[in-house]
């Protein structure tokens, strides 16, 4: 679960990580109330999508008019399809050096990972990918201890500032502690900077294990602050594992990873998804019937790409939840469907007997996506 700015640095105060004092605020009405913070003030939308800066949504105030004006106009903003119905207020710092640091789960070496770079405040991608020897990668086994030696041989290897060697040694330690002890997927502070205030993390994005909600009762409440689409509410009280995507083109598939294998192609062919949706292992008509349910909720939605691979799934059960779903509609997109394994046969026989001018078979996953990509421009 992704979490908001301010909810990752709520999480920075149980672990004593030094980061900018700040104050929430939801209405218009709370900048009149004493804030208690020191101009000027960063004003901040809070949205889980990147680049709200580029888009208007962080400005600084200098004094009491900015700071209201600024926020009347950043409340409410769309940014990217995401309304901002939050404001974070922080006190700006006077930043000497920016630097990036993460804080992840390296599953191919079955290890956690530390990226580390003096390059902070831009694109972790651009540096990676411009100057890849700027970005210091390090991986520790979940068995051993991050030692203040190796996180002294970073900050060396990274040419961070030695004059602030033990201040960023304690802020390390402590944000590799939250990744661990709050069961994290990612901890990302960019930029971690050092102010004349000291070292302090001044951004803050961080994705909880919900597999670990058992352990900690604040992710519940973390939870429940973040606003989920209708089209996710609607999925999960139908059983379906559904996430909302930025694309164009939705998929349906049989299979966490047959699903992600989709998405993959769907990419490789100049497109991107709308979502990713598993209709899983057993999928019936039903299921099927519900899961475009699902997508015609979303206007983003231009084609529809469904990818079954048949082993306990049956196809022609699959087959059967199309047809019912789409028979006498007028369908909004078009539908590309690719069936193999067990009985796609008699699957594709059922389709053809019931033709639709929207409907569209293909016999491989490439030619499928291509075709998805094409119908959804």
């Amino acid at each position: 679960m992704d979490l908001f700015e301010y909810q990752g640095k709520s999480l920075y105060q149980k672990f004593n990580i030094n980061h900018p004092k700040s104050k929430l605020i939801k209405n218009i009405d709370e900048i009149e109330e004493s804030i208690d913070l020191n101009f000027p003030i960063v004003v901040k939308a809070q949205v889980q999508v990147g680049g709200r800066g580029k888009a208007g949504g962080i400005k600084v105030a200098h004094n009491s008019t900015e700071l209201k004006q600024h926020s009347e106009e950043i409340l409410g903003m769309d940014i990217k399809g995401h309304l901002v119905e939050v404001l974070l207020l922080e006190e700006a710092s006077n930043i000497l050096e920016e630097y990036y640091i993460s804080f992840t789960l390296d599953r191919s070496e079955k290890k956690y990972l530390i990226m580390l770079s003096a390059k902070g405040g831009m694109d972790i991608e651009q540096v990676a990918a411009e100057n890849p020897d700027d970005l210091v990668k390090f991986h520790v086994s979940p068995s051993e201890k991050l030692t203040s030696s190796t996180i002294s041989e970073l900050i060396h290897e990274a040419n961070l500032n030695q004059d602030y060697e033990e201040s960023l040694s304690e802020i390390i330690q402590n944000l590799y502690q939250m990744f661990i002890e709050g069961d994290c997927d990612l901890v990302e502070v960019n930029p971690l900077a050092i102010t004349d205030e000291g070292v302090m993390a001044l951004d803050s994005k961080v994705a909880l294990d919900m597999n670990a909600k058992y352990k900690h009762t604040y992710f519940e409440d973390l939870e429940e602050e973040i606003p989920i689409p209708d089209s996710e509410k609607y999925a999960k009280e139908k059983g379906l594992n559904f996430i909302k995507l930025e694309g164009t083109v939705g998929i349906i598939g049989n299979g966490a990873g047959l699903v992600m294998s989709t998405l993959d192609v769907v990419a490789e062919n100049g497109g991107k998804a709308a979502n990713f949706l598993d209709i899983g292992g057993g999928a019936k008509a039903e299921t099927v019937s519900s899961a475009l349910e699902v997508l015609e909720a979303d206007e983003n939605v231009k084609s529809v790409l469904i990818n079954i691979f048949g082993g306990i799934t049956r196809c022609d059960l699959v087959a059967e939840g199309i047809i019912e779903a789409t028979k006498g509609k007028k369908l909004v997109w078009p539908i590309i469907i690719r069936l193999d394994g067990t009985n796609s046969l008699e699957g594709l026989e059922l389709l053809k007997e019931n033709p639709n001018d929207k409907i569209f078979i293909e016999g491989s996953m490439d030619s499928a996506a291509k075709l998805a990509v094409e119908k959804g421009l």
